[in-house]
């Protein structure tokens, strides 16, 4: 209304005029209605001046007078009840009356259903009335004086109903923006959502494709997109809000800098909190990637004072740590100093003073921090502080408008977390029975997952594990073993090492304590020991993940065999032992898997799998990337792709497998191999299998037709502990060929003859197995460092001082799988010529190594050199392909902690690295003799098992037998053994016995020479043959 020209004073005396009139005007009548009509404008003339809501209410008083007047429908009364509508809903809009808003939105419902009469009548276009019932209904949630979920879906609908209309946009997208507005009014009060957030993305979808460049729009959609997320764990919608997010960063804009900037940052931080979220849900390596990048494209972005930049900060700091557990990927080291500059809990505490007042979000991001910078004090008095200052936050959470369901959880595992650390320091038992209690309440509230914030359910086990072990209440043993399975069952919504410490703590403490669900503990720690050995992308650094958990990994395959054979279950148990050692060889023999019987029944799936193993073999075979991780693509850095990669080979290889499965007689395809398929390792000798364990040790015979076991004593365990130190200790401190060290390697060979090898030989002879025969050893643990072939000296009646390998021609192997692949017929059919011989040599650096070249060269076969320079790692993997027969004469090198880099030296500083060798197929490949120093080593942070050693990287790329050493070898010792050795196998007359099966007995014979020219006894033992 225009009141220009008028003055207050003018209005008023207008105003006094007309109410002076009024009284004496009949009770009804078209000319008090008309008088009505007008005090009704000069009060609202007044009300616009003066803002006076007296003014307003007495205005709306003579509308509703006056409309009540006019019973019959006449154009006058057609006319007032929308203005009647627009001034109620005014005066809604500023001064929010609880009564305005029902009135409003019972006549707005009613002018909606007049359509066709307001539109011709009154001319109010249909659109403006849902216009202003979608403001109504805002207004009503904003009160929260009715459901709130009701009028969220009427808005909904409302909405949808105006993008298929003509509003401006600009008037469709403030109205549209109030959904989200008033979802946030549910979030707090944790309602359930679905029924409400489906309808809204139907929405913003819409309104996305009616307005395709509007910030506020697309983020909103991707919000919801988010929550729904958040409710149901939908990669699809994590996807499609993480695109919108992404395609608001390329929107043209016309928006001050300031403001795109902050539209940008806010875009930037949806990104990082839904791949964040992601890594939380599935712990998956993929998730783990994306997250670390976004979160640094958010913290490169964002200015220092942005009130998610702490909690990000700290995120990202937590996500490299876990990189560099997880994968061993240390790049990147992202520190933020503003993470450490925390207010002190005094000051936080007294912030918290009404508990029913509004905890803004930056508020809660500092008690967040404060709390989490608790985890590191062990000071009591901080501690106690602590405690009562998280009560007073957690009794608050309903006080915090858009508080996450994970920072929930999160306030019960930082009190029952404190409160654990108050027990250790004062020993107070009521400390941990409260910190249970907590636990249980966190868990009963938020429930028991991996995924999230599993910080409450691994703090609840490490509590309760702790009482057991002061009382052993067998309704606590109860409750971890029941949360330990109900963590490892939710195999959707986890990953990495977590899952598997897990399914390893569930696995012990059932054993332990002699629970029911051992079995189905020790089966499911199995079905998790693949998936989180391929967690990580490449060996190298699936062998980091392996070294960090290998007290799981080496400890699970021998306590579950042992328990089995407690149980008379000596076959599983053989079973048991063959499925968790040599995991990595195990992987890499499986990419290379024959696929000729599928080939006969699906050529087209069998090109497929041959396909996908060697894109899938090349990602792991290659080298993790180093340096400068970073990179201003939307993509993740090098290492990143390369997990990604590796993930997509892996999904798309199990599909393949699965379809391979479900062919006939195929059901077992990739699947452990059974004991029918073990035994066949024995066919030409038994193999001694050793399991050393900490519950109980076995010795386990394989025969050709039978299985035998011996039990041991109950001090074996720790008698081979000691003599493995002993060796081992005597190695670090004193030359190899010092009298101590001699002395020391006598003694550990004596006390390994009454260990293992005196009970060994009597079994052996009890099974009337000939002496001279070739007998395979198996070890576990310790023993995959002790040298069991020179066991000794062993008694005798007349006098000669005999070892292990005098009366039995001993070979070792990693596995029995390794055993039985090196003795499969070649594919172009056995041959029994004299086999060529690729010699490649280093003489430079090796004072004896001219006369050993020389007899190599003189043997009575072919012989091929690659001598100095002519050996380069490319030239020498290369002729591997073309020859049976290599014999290296050059240093061994041997790298602590990354087998993987195990070398020999070549010229000029170059190297053939274990890496490299594992990379080769050498389909004519049979036998290569390694004198170099350690080729055959395990350094102390391997997991024996793993048998990862040059040795071992020869029979995986096809050699059927080998020669290593097991520690640095002198090089004088090349010459004799190498002519000694090559005699017995070229010359010996064995007709059908192939010239590689010819190597073990060719040692030992060998090695009996040299002994016999009165070589020290480090020198001889230190020669080992593996495989066929």
């Amino acid at each position: 209304m225009n009141t220009e020209g008028y003055s207050l004073p003018d209005i008023e005396g207008t105003i006094f005029a007309l109410e002076s009139i009024i009284p004496s005007l009949p009770r009804f009548g078209r000319r008090r209605a008309y008088y009505l009509i007008s005090l009704w404008k000069w009060r609202f003339y007044h009300y616009i001046q003066s803002g006076s809501k007296e003014q307003l209410d007495k205005s709306v008083l003579y509308l509703v007078e006056a409309q009540l007047l006019s019973v019959k429908p006449t154009a006058t009364s057609i006319l007032l009840f929308p203005v009647l509508v627009k001034v109620l809903f005014r005066r809604l809009v500023k001064f929010k009356q609880p009564d305005d808003v029902e009135s409003c939105v019972k006549y707005l419902r009613y002018l909606r259903n007049q359509r066709c009469q307001l539109e011709v009548s009154v001319g109010i276009p249909h659109e403006h009335v849902t216009l202003y019932l979608v403001r109504a209904l805002d207004i009503r949630v904003e009160l929260n004086i009715c459901d709130i979920k009701e009028d969220i879906r009427e808005m909904t609908i409302l909405c949808r109903e105006l993008l298929n209309s003509d509003i401006p946009g600009s008037a469709l997208e403030s109205h549209l923006l109030t959904l989200p507005k008033a979802f946030y009014k549910i979030v707090p009060n944790m309602l359930p959502v679905k029924e409400v957030v489906d309808p809204l993305i139907e929405c913003f979808r819409e309104a996305n494709v009616r307005l395709p460049y509007s910030y506020h729009l697309s983020y909103s959609l991707a919000h919801f997109l988010a929550h729904r997320f958040d409710e149901n764990g939908s990669i699809i919608d994590s996807e499609e809000a993480i695109t919108i997010l992404k395609k608001i960063l390329t929107f043209p804009s016309d928006l001050p800098q300031d403001r795109r900037s902050r539209l940008q940052d806010a875009a930037l931080a949806g990104i990082a909190h839904i791949s964040c979220g992601r890594f939380y849900l599935y712990h998956m390596p993929e998730y783990l990637e994306e997250a670390t990048f976004h979160l640094r494209a958010y913290l490169n972005s964002a200015s220092r004072d942005d009130l998610l930049r702490p909690l990000f900060s700290q995120s990202l700091v937590d996500f490299e740590e876990h990189r560099a557990v997880e994968f061993g990927v240390k790049e990147g080291g992202y520190r933020d100093p503003d993470i450490y500059k925390l207010p002190c809990l005094p000051s936080l505490a007294a912030s918290i003073t009404d508990p029913n007042s509004s905890i803004s979000n930056e508020q809660w991001n500092q008690h967040l921090r404060a709390l989490d910078s608790m985890r590191h004090t062990d000071d009591i008095a901080e501690i106690e502080e602590a405690i009562k200052y998280c009560r007073l936050v957690l009794a608050s959470i309903h006080c915090v408008p858009s508080l996450e369901h994970r920072d929930h959880a999160s306030l019960y595992a930082v009190l029952g977390s404190l409160l654990f650390k108050a027990f250790n320091r004062t020993g107070r038992l009521n400390c941990i029975d409260e910190s249970i209690a907590v636990y249980r309440d966190g868990l009963k509230t938020y429930g028991i997952s991996l995924a999230g914030s599993n910080a409450l359910p691994l703090g609840a086990l490490l509590s309760l594990r702790t009482r057991i072990f002061l009382h052993r209440r067998e309704e606590d043993v109860e409750e971890v073993v029941q949360l330990l399975a109900t963590l490892t069952s939710d195999d959707t919504r986890s990953g990495g090492s977590l899952r598997f410490r897990v399914s390893y703590g569930w696995a012990i403490m059932a054993h332990q304590f002699g629970h029911p669900s051992v079995t189905d503990a020790y089966e499911n720690v199995f079905k998790v020991m693949q998936d989180t050995l391929s967690y990580a992308p490449t060996l190298e650094s699936q062998h980091h993940r392996l070294v960090s958990m290998r007290e799981g990994f080496q400890d699970v395959p021998l306590c579950y065999a042992s328990y089995q054979i407690e149980k008379g279950q000596p076959i599983k148990a053989i079973e048991t032992l063959e499925r968790g050692r040599a995991l990595l060889w195990s992987e890499m023999r499986d990419f290379r898997t024959s696929t000729d019987q599928l080939r006969a029944v699906d050529p087209t799936l069998a090109a497929e799998f041959e396909a996908i193993n060697r894109d899938l073999e090349q990602v792991t075979m290659s080298m993790a990337p180093r340096g400068n991780m970073e990179t201003d693509s939307w993509k993740t850095d090098p290492f990143g792709h390369l997990v990604a990669k590796q993930r997509q080979f892996l999904n798309d290889r199990n599909k393949l497998i699965s379809r391979i499965r479900a062919l006939p007689n195929f059901d077992n395809f990739l699947e452990p191999p059974s004991f029918d398929v073990l035994r066949s390792a024995a066919l030409q000798g038994p193999v001694i299998i050793i399991n050393h364990c900490e519950w109980r040790c076995d010795l386990l015979f394989l025969f050709r037709d039978s299985l035998s076991l011996i039990t041991t004593t109950d001090d074996f365990y720790s008698r081979a502990i000691e003599l493995g130190d002993r060796l081992v200790n005597a190695r670090k401190h004193n030359r190899l060929e010092s009298k101590k060290y001699e002395r020391a390697l006598r003694s550990v060979l004596q006390s390994l003859y009454e260990l293992v090898g005196k009970p060994v030989i009597e079994v052996l002879r009890e099974m009337k197995i000939p002496e001279q025969s070739r007998v395979w050893w198996c070890p576990t643990s310790v023993f995959c460092h002790l040298p069991l072939h020179a066991m000794g000296p062993i008694p005798s009646d007349d006098g000669v001082t005999r070892y292990f390998s005098d009366i039995y021609i001993p070979s070792y192997t990693p596995s029995l799988s390794a055993l039985i692949a090196s003795r499969k017929p070649q594919a172009e059919g056995q041959t029994f010529q004299k086999p060529s011989i690729l010699l490649v040599a280093q003489p430079e650096s090796l004072k004896h190594a001219i006369p050993e070249i020389w007899t190599i060269q003189r043997l009575t076969t072919t012989v091929t050199s690659l001598i100095s320079r002519n050996a380069t790692s490319s030239s020498v993997v290369e002729c591997l392909k073309h020859h049976q027969f290599s014999h290296f004469v050059c240093h061994g090198n041997l790298e602590e902690g990354n087998p993987f880099n195990a070398s020999f030296k070549l010229s000029g500083g170059r190297q053939l690295t274990l890496l490299e060798i594992v990379r080769s197929q050498l389909p004519t490949a049979e036998f290569a003799f390694l004198s170099a120093c350690h080729t055959a080593e395990l350094t102390e942070k391997s997991i024996p098992g793993e048998a990862l050693h040059l040795t071992a990287a020869m029979q995986y790329c096809g050699f059927r037998s080998v020669v290593g050493t097991m520690w640095a070898m002198a090089d004088q010792d090349g010459q004799y053994l190498a002519e000694d050795f090559y005699k017995s196998i070229l010359l010996s007359n064995e007709p059908g016995v192939p010239y590689y099966e010819r190597s073990a007995r060719a040692l030992r014979d060998a090695v009996k020479n040299l002994r016999s020219k009165k070589a020290s006894l480090e020198r001889w033992v230190n020669y080992v043959h593996y495989g066929a």
